[in-house]
């Protein structure tokens, strides 16, 4: 949290964001029935603020009851930045140790959350400002996902993610590199699976030609096509 602005300021700050984030809103009023991320992320920096002072069995209690009302859970010694935007937020859960810089947008389902039973060490992710984590994805250890970064809808991500970067799938894998200026942009996060499927297909369709056909030449030249476009793919999925 910005120790340059008050908590007061911070959640005034926080009732401002849905107007950024969501062109659903309609009025001021739908935020007390309809946004419960909102006021998740508001309990949480009234919790982390007695947190912080010392008082650990208070704020959890506090993150308890707003985790009973909304169904999102958030550790209360966790560290959120500035305008960070929980959309629809059903079944979000963020651990003790994750990092969220400013201006994250994370949707329903997501998990932030550890692979280690150790304690007094960083156990969870760390998010940085600017990274979209899409619906259902879970962000799993110690690892960083960079700024302006996207994690694509219901992926698995144990490695870091780095900047102006797109990770999708299961262990998630990026896939594309260089700053979207869009912010979300689902519709435009390929589909690993039927991409190697049409490869296969074409592949097998060479290879049918070759053998009914005979035509080594023009069966040689898109041969060759292929394995460049199987080429190009790869070198997108390294990490």
């Amino acid at each position: 949290m910005d120790s340059r602005l008050s908590l007061w300021q911070i959640i005034k700050e926080d009732f401002q964001t849905p107007w950024k984030n969501d062109p659903a809103i309609k009025s001021k009023f739908e935020l007390f029935f309809n946004y419960p991320g909102i006021w998740t992320i508001i309990n949480y920096r009234i919790a982390h603020w007695i947190y912080e002072k010392g008082f650990h069995f208070i704020a959890r209690v506090i993150m308890g009851f707003t985790q009973i009302i909304t169904n999102i859970d958030i550790h209360p010694r966790c560290k959120i930045g500035r305008r960070v935007f929980i959309d629809h937020g059903v079944g979000v859960v963020v651990g003790e140790t994750a990092i969220i810089g400013n201006d994250v947008l994370i949707y329903q389902g997501v998990t932030l959350g550890g692979v280690s039973l150790d304690k007094d060490v960083k156990r969870h992710p760390t998010i940085k400002n600017n990274a979209v984590i899409s619906a259902g994805a879970k962000v799993l250890g110690n690892i960083t996902i960079g700024e302006n970064a996207k994690v694509g809808a219901n992926s698995v991500v144990i490695k870091d993610v780095p900047d102006n970067s797109t990770a999708v799938g299961i262990p998630a894998r990026v896939i594309t590199k260089g700053k979207d200026k869009s912010q979300l942009s689902h519709n435009k996060i390929p589909d690993i699976n039927k991409e190697l499927f049409i490869y296969l297909s074409k592949r097998i369709a060479v290879l049918e030609d070759a053998i009914t056909h005979h035509h080594e030449d023009i069966v040689a030249k898109r041969d060759e096509e292929l394995e460049k476009i199987y080429r190009d793919f790869i070198s997108t999925m390294k990490d």
